[in-house]
């Protein structure tokens, strides 16, 4: 089966690109914070630039580890998805279903390597450029050099690796179960991360003002919940389409065809939903404290310059990942449409209205990913901001939450209805022929 991966590979490397691009992307990002690891643990570097770096390393880490496994497992998904027939014409030729998830299993862990091993080069300058950033900052000392070492690339392979070979394992093994009863693992993740994020959230009012990891249980309490709701992805789409008063053609197919793909959506939600919440409560909290600090006239230590400094380095990390992770996502599931539009067309759609109908499905899940997005962040910024400054919600979070959201907008239509046009220019009898 191995070789049968490789040479899936090879006869069709296209389909592996944005899988390719994901573990490039998530291996840079693991490598590049986690080299500071290895340059705080040089000789003769001091304490306090020694544990700034670590905190750097350690906080983002954790975070890079979440994302590669999100924007591996939603690309894996759509790739399997996308190719149950060729699954099914597998098992008919006789392929057992260990011996199919064996041979997705290989192909993501060959791209994977690949992937991580062409990141290490650009992760070598990232953290280079990182350590300036904390040295120009004044949270490091200049005379501490850089250093990539073997915690960087161990790490940056082996959680690449297991994510990607995990992902494919779960997307595989759901292709080839057929009917049978599933989903307990993935609910009991589901209420696990619920139930940790409500606790975390709460546990902030245990807090008094002045503490320095006031913004820990509040951040990490909003994370929790927006995976869990990523999780819940497909029941919480399924609920918004059962409220939507959409008339026309138009949105009346963009309903029946989010109700009939909602799984297969599973992961561009799950890019919404994380996107919106952790930048925004990320955002609206670093604001918030800046704003009370300068109001109380307190200057600023260097832990409040490394958590700021760390905050924005996360939202950006965050905002470009998951950006990459929306533009492969909805590429491969528009793209993988051709035959559908070509249906409807023959059927009698213009092109105009199956442009209308990706605009609307588009639109849905823009505004069901960042519902429930701003739901999980504000469910740590409203006690934050409580504790912190005694007000409820911080005037911050409004212009804020209206950045992230158009951002995600802007990157879900645009690049639906640019890959829709795309398909579009086909002939609609050719497109028909060709996907069949």
């Amino acid at each position: 089966m191995f070789m049968l991966a490789m040479r899936s590979i090879r006869h069709r490397p296209g389909r592996f690109l944005a899988t390719l691009l994901s573990a490039f992307l998530g291996a840079a990002i693991i490598m590049t914070f986690n080299s500071l690891h290895d340059t705080a643990g040089q000789d003769g570097v001091d304490a306090i630039s020694a544990e700034t770096l670590s905190t750097a390393a350690g906080v983002v880490g954790g975070y890079g580890t979440l994302l590669v496994f999100f924007a591996v497992a939603s690309t894996l998904t759509v790739n399997v998805r996308q190719r149950a027939a060729e699954l099914e014409l597998l098992r008919c030729s006789g392929a057992t279903p260990a011996q199919l998830k064996r041979m997705v299993v290989g192909e993501a862990v060959v791209v994977a390597l690949v992937g991580a091993a062409l990141a290490t080069g650009p992760a070598l300058l990232g953290g280079r450029a990182l350590l300036e950033v904390f040295q120009d900052s004044g949270q490091v000392a200049e005379s501490v050099g850089h250093s990539f070492g073997p915690i960087a690339l161990l790490t940056g392979f082996d959680i690449t690796l297991l994510a990607s070979a995990g992902a494919a394992f779960l997307a595989v093994r759901r292709a080839t179960r057929g009917n049978r009863r599933r989903g307990g693992a993935r609910r009991f993740l589901t209420y696990g991360a619920l139930l940790t994020g409500a606790v975390s959230v709460t546990s902030t009012f245990v807090f008094s003002a002045s503490d320095a990891a006031l913004m820990a249980p509040p951040a990490y309490g909003a994370i929790l919940l927006s995976v869990g709701f990523a999780l819940m992805s497909p029941r919480l789409l399924e609920g918004v389409l059962d409220r939507l008063p959409l008339n026309g053609a138009s949105g009346w197919l963009a309903v029946r065809n989010l109700r009939q793909r909602a799984g297969h959506l599973a992961g561009i939600l799950m890019s919404l939903i994380l996107f919106t919440a952790v930048a925004t409560a990320t955002l609206t909290m670093q604001a918030v404290e800046s704003d009370t600090v300068e109001a109380l006239g307190i200057t600023k230590s260097v832990d409040d310059k490394t958590l700021e400094t760390l905050n924005f380095t996360v939202v950006g990390i965050i905002v470009v990942f998951v950006c990459v992770m929306l533009v492969n996502s909805l590429y491969a599931a528009t793209s993988y449409r051709a035959r559908e539009f070509g249906q409807q067309r023959l059927a009698g759609a213009t092109p105009g209205q199956v442009l209308g109908t990706v605009a609307v499905e588009s639109l849905v899940l823009t505004v069901t990913g960042a519902l429930f997005g701003m739901l999980a962040a504000l469910a740590g910024i409203v006690p934050f901001t409580v504790v912190r400054s005694d007000g409820v919600l911080p005037g911050e979070v409004y212009g804020i939450a209206a950045t992230v959201v158009t951002v995600a907008a802007t990157v879900t239509l645009g690049t639906s209805l640019a890959t829709a046009r795309r398909m579009l220019r086909r002939p609609a009898v050719g497109a028909v022929a060709v996907a069949s």
